[in-house]
């Protein structure tokens, strides 16, 4: 609140505050020495050219004296600049309408003054009594007075000229002005006119004027017998019965002047409330903002923490590699030197035994018996044409150079990275970028392959996909890759997919949706993994055979568990008096027994002249009509019903063999020794589909 207390041109607590029309305040003192005197102007004459003449000199000398006046403050009863407290007319008067938006300033009488707001620079004109006419800001002064008791202020002297003021001693109760005892024995002797006043302490002296000023307020300046009982709304001022009705007031609007009030307290204390919510969520908002200022220090220190550990790594990493290098260089030195060790024992050796042969062959010149040169001479002269010759391939060195290393440090990489090692915005990832190119759909699995966001720092990705059908999209991938293969799909079936990228500051847009359509028909193999381990397989894993007494189920490569799929199978080997089975069945199916045997399979066990039908050990519906060599067995799985069927030679092989399936089916045989089946896939369902 001090700041609110302190006047704006002496910059103190405000001394005897008074109120100018713009509702800032200064204390008299200041006003009085801002005021300034105005040039008085002769009356302008209403008619013709000359009102006109005069009217605008009038308006120009105004204008230039004072620039930053307000003209519209005079032209209005309400705000013109005029305060009327004891002296009625103690102002200059209001402005005349000529005509043609002509305004007359009225003139300008000897001994006037204006003062010119220094907040706002609005400026009001007064009479000879200066700014002495200004209202008192009581509500100022009784707030100052009290913040200077609880802040225990010593008033100071309101006459010192000296800065800073002496502090005040006494308080003229009639003057009500401050003293100093220096200023006391000047301005205020004791003896003369002055003698009677009452001289007071200066905390006694202002309880004593606030009881006086208060019973002086409710008395109306005009009618010093009337209290002041209503509220002018026109004037914004109190007034009494008596100016309701014989002055300028008797034809505005009044009110009580207790429940005028009480009103405007009423919305004082709501606009405060108002204000109080605003000043209550801004303190929040500092204190989050301390908060934000609190964490981005932590931020910063953990990134440079960051920093220095991550360029510690590479240094660590640089020294091991500055390591490995000189180990390299000097396993290269070791490799040189060693053979240039054996080049020179090799080169000592040759010489060593060339030098023996020179020496034989000189004695030997120095035989004289003929008989005995010739018996060695022709030996020798080979001996040496043939070290002679050898020469340059025993001794000298090979091309390639042993005294130098043919090896050059290459790091302009390693300076380009560290040159280039710079911060990563971390933002929200903009929107990946789906490679339509690179995206296939095969068989029931779909490939999405897709790009990183431009100039974005990514941890990882999300892959949606819808269910086929339009429906709602679902997470399908989470993780670093930029590829993902999607297995388990159903056929036939139009995939809708989409892809984000995320970091930790959040999850970028979704890219653009691709769509992706699954084969019509399935085609696929017997699965070895999903086998039992005794069955045998061709490489294209389309043939079974089994070597063993006891039959064992194959299972297909793909599992279906919407629309209709119908595939065949061919026997190829039909030796013994058995019966192979054929079906579906689910991934937890018994592989060590006859497809059908266990609650996972639903088969068709057939032999040379009949066949049934069989799930959980039960077998019914006995069907003539058997298979051979060259016999086909096709099985019809349709999931749109849920049922399933056999054809045996492209004849139905019985009715509707099993119904209510639902769940995810595999193609399924079971075999024994002596039988030999070869799958057929991607195949159209029988034409007479409807009548099976």
């Amino acid at each position: 609140m001090e700041d609110e207390l302190h006047c704006i041109a002496c910059k103190q607590l405000f001394n005897n505050p008074v109120l100018l029309p713009c509702y800032h305040a200064l204390c008299l003192n200041c006003a009085v020495h801002a005021q300034r005197p105005l040039e008085p102007t002769a009356p302008q004459e209403n008619s013709g050219n000359s009102t006109t003449s005069g009217s605008s000199t009038t308006e120009s000398h105004a204008s230039d004296c004072h620039p930053e006046s307000d003209k519209l403050s005079i032209l209005s009863e309400t705000d013109s600049g005029v305060v009327c407290n004891s002296r009625p007319n103690s102002y200059l008067g209001t402005s005349n309408h000529i005509g043609g938006g002509i305004i007359a300033f009225p003139p300008v009488m000897a001994g006037s003054y204006s003062l010119s707001c220094p907040a706002c620079r609005k400026t009001v004109y007064f009479d000879d009594n200066g700014a002495h006419n200004l209202p008192k800001y009581r509500t100022m002064r009784n707030i100052v007075d009290r913040y200077g008791e609880l802040r225990h202020i010593v008033p100071k002297c309101q006459l010192c000229e000296c800065e800073p003021a002496a502090d005040a001693t006494v308080l003229c109760e009639q003057c009500e002005v401050l003293y100093c005892d220096s200023c006391r024995d000047n301005c205020h002797p004791a003896r003369g006119p002055l003698a009677k006043h009452n001289l007071l302490e200066p905390s006694a002296g202002k309880v004593a004027l606030r009881n006086k000023i208060r019973n002086r307020d409710i008395i109306c300046n005009e009618h010093e017998e009337e209290c002041l009982s209503m509220y002018c709304m026109v004037c914004k001022t109190p007034v009494c019965a008596v100016c309701m009705h014989e002055s300028r007031h008797s034809s505005h609007d009044v009110q009580a002047i207790n429940t005028m009030c009480k009103a405007q307290k009423t919305e004082l204390s709501q606009n405060l409330q108002q204000l109080s919510e605003k000043a209550r969520t801004t303190t929040e908002f500092i204190q989050r903002l301390k908060q934000m200022s609190e964490k981005l220090n932590g931020e910063c220190e953990e990134l440079e923490r960051q920093v220095d550990a991550r360029c510690d790594a590479l240094i660590r990493s640089i020294e091991r590699r500055r390591q490995w290098l000189i180990d390299a260089v000097r396993q290269d030195k070791e490799i040189k030197q060693r053979s240039l060790k054996d080049h020179v024992t090799s080169c000592t050796c040759k010489l060593q035994k060339t030098t023996s042969l020179l020496q034989f062959c000189i004695e030997a010149l120095k035989e004289n018996d003929p008989v005995s040169f010739l018996q060695v001479g022709s030996m020798l002269i080979a001996r040496v044409s043939n070290t002679d010759m050898t020469w340059h391939k025993d001794v000298l060195p090979s091309p390639r150079s042993y005294h130098q290393l043919d090896l050059t440090l290459d790091d302009n990489t390693v300076l380009k990275a560290i040159e280039h090692m710079n911060f990563i915005q971390m933002k929200t990832p903009s929107a990946a970028l789906i490679i339509a190119e690179e995206c296939s759909a095969e068989n029931n699995s779909v490939t999405i392959a897709w790009q990183p966001p431009a100039s974005s720092y990514v941890e990882g990705y999300v892959l949606e996909l819808d269910d086929g059908n339009g429906g709602d999209f679902r997470e399908v991938y989470c993780g670093t890759e930029t590829i993902c293969t999607v297995d388990g799909l159903h056929f036939n079936c139009t995939y809708n997919a989409r892809v984000k990228a995320f970091n930790s500051a959040g999850e970028g847009e979704y890219s653009e949706v691709i769509g992706l359509q699954t084969s019509e028909v399935a085609w696929f193999t017997f699965d070895p993994c999903l086998s039992s381990p005794e069955l045998c397989f061709t490489p294209d894993n389309m043939t079974v055979t089994c070597e063993g007494f006891e039959h064992r189920v194959a299972l297909g490569s793909v599992g279906f568990s919407r629309g209709v799929h119908y595939w065949e199978f061919t026997i190829d080997r039909y030796d013994a008096d058995t019966d192979p089975s054929f079906g579906v069945a689910r991934l937890d199916v018994s592989k060590e027994e006859m497809l059908g045997k266990d609650e996972s399979g639903w088969s068709m066990y057939i032999d040379k002249q009949r066949s049934w039908f069989m799930h959980c050990r039960s077998h019914e519906q006995r069907c003539d009509g058997g298979i051979q060599v060259g016999s086909t067995v096709g099985v019809l799985l349709d999931l749109n019903k849920h049922q399933l069927s056999f054809f045996v030679n492209d004849e139905p092989q019985g009715p509707v063999a099993f119904n209510g399936l639902y769940g995810v089916f595999y193609p399924a045989v079971s075999v024994n020794r002596g039988v030999a089946v070869t799958l057929h896939t991607a195949l159209d369902a029988p034409s007479d589909l409807e009548d099976c």
